[in-house]
């Protein structure tokens, strides 16, 4: 008999997590999206068209459907508290409850999280909830800081002085948002993300990977959910070391048994963004799902049954022997509306031509009669693989330009010229 297995959440991730199910065996796929996604409904034996965050229908469909599990695309349900919507009824999520999803909805509980539990990598903060005294805070110091509101903004809010801002402009943008803000040291170095499967004890660790989210090439242009990103076939990165990697691992780990500590147990995936600086990995921000664009990267190269590790998730039983990957590099290169992301085109005619070996994943995009129309997000993304990152940028790159309409690409997204720029930059404050 098949297990049941229901997807919550429209996107491009949502699609990569079913289309990922669809590989595994025993598993028949049910859905709920706020909007049609064609590539997951392709996938589902059936569809159902709600608001995520309207918790207590989509758990009513869950349990009207026989679900064995539900996994948890997006951020939004599981902060309107979706995992116990559905526990209550005895039906099991991946994705964390929304005590313990406050790690990402939440990020002053994040980082009060590490402080108290004297994790490190934590960077220097203050959280503030009057814009007068955070504005305070950035006169009495000299030094360029972070921006992050303390609740969810869709991985647009954060803003970097002297990158983003000036010091009035920061100011002016705390008042703009109304003051709820954590104001962090700025961190120099270089990014990447780890993330791991979590059973409520034990991690088990995916590739590293590395997301793309200023809107222009060349690292420039405003914050985007994100344009793109990549993997190398060793899994890490030449600006990471083992130590740095081991380093980051182990602060998710210490993070997954704080949240034990205090009676919010961690049952999903942990995304960690890391800042790898001249004095190790330091934590940018932690997410309770999959990454978006990273979970098309790392789905793809998976290559065992991703049903059966949700089973093992949901029972605390899984290991590393559970989880394998192919050795392969990975890009994942974004089409966006013309502009985006402060103002997309909406409705615009796409064609899709021959995008010949590329993964093609559906975001936010609608098809009628045969035919695909953009939306106000981030419309579709290829997925390219190969033995080297050469051979996965150029099948990447081959399926985004097969693609006719109002619609734009990063075309540096995982080129040797831009892991060079971030190698040279590590060597230089290392």
């Amino acid at each position: 008999m098949n297990m049941k297995i229901l997807v919550v959440g429209g996107g491009g991730r949502e699609h990569a997590l079913a289309d990922a199910l669809s590989r595994s065996s025993n598993v028949e796929i049910y859905s709920v999206m706020g909007k049609e996604n064609p590539g997951i409904a392709a996938l589902s034996a059936d569809v159902y068209i709600c608001k995520e965050t309207e918790i207590d229908l989509v758990a009513e469909y869950a349990e009207a459907h026989g679900i064995l599990y539900a996994v948890v695309g997006p951020e939004a349900p599981l902060e309107a508290g979706l995992a116990d919507a559905l526990a209550a009824r005895g039906i099991a999520c991946i994705g964390p409850r929304k005590e313990a999803a406050r790690l990402e909805t939440d990020k002053e509980f994040c980082r009060n999280l590490m402080r108290d539990h004297g994790i490190e990598g934590c960077p220097g903060y203050a959280a503030f909830h009057d814009p007068e005294e955070a504005c305070r805070y950035i006169d009495a110091h000299d030094a360029d800081l972070a921006i992050k509101p303390i609740g969810l903004t869709g991985g647009k809010g954060v803003k970097i002085m002297g990158e983003h801002l000036d010091r009035e402009g920061a100011k002016a943008y705390i008042r703009e948002i109304g003051g709820e803000v954590v104001l962090e040291e700025r961190l120099i170095g270089e990014e990447f993300t780890l993330m791991a499967f979590v059973d409520g004890t034990h991690l088990v660790p995916m590739p590293l990977v590395q997301d793309h989210k200023r809107a222009y090439e060349g690292d420039i242009g405003p914050n985007t959910g994100g344009m793109g990103s990549y993997s190398m076939e060793d899994h890490s990165f030449p600006f990471v070391t083992d130590e740095d990697k081991n380093q980051a691992f182990a602060i998710m780990e210490q993070v997954i048994a704080a949240l034990n500590a205090e009676g919010l147990p961690y049952v999903g995936f942990l995304y960690g963004q890391f800042m790898n600086t001249a004095g190790g990995p330091k934590v940018i921000e932690f997410n309770a799902r999959f990454g978006d664009p990273e979970a098309m990267n790392l789905l793809t190269l998976l290559t065992s049954d991703f049903g059966a590790i949700l089973g093992k998730m949901a029972s605390g039983t899984l290991t590393p022997a559970d989880v394998t990957f192919a050795p392969k590099a990975s890009v994942c290169k974004y089409l966006v509306p013309e502009g985006y992301p402060d103002a997309p085109q909406n409705g615009e005619r796409l064609t899709i031509g021959d995008y010949g070996g590329a993964k093609l994943f559906f975001a936010n995009i609608t098809c009628e009669d045969g035919v695909y129309y953009t939306q106000t997000s981030r419309t579709l993304a290829f997925v390219g693989v190969g033995d080297t990152l050469a051979e996965a940028e150029a099948q990447a790159q081959a399926g985004a330009d097969a693609v006719s309409g109002s619609v734009r690409y990063r075309r540096d997204i995982g080129t040797q010229a831009v892991l060079e720029r971030r190698i040279a930059h590590m060597r230089e404050i290392r």
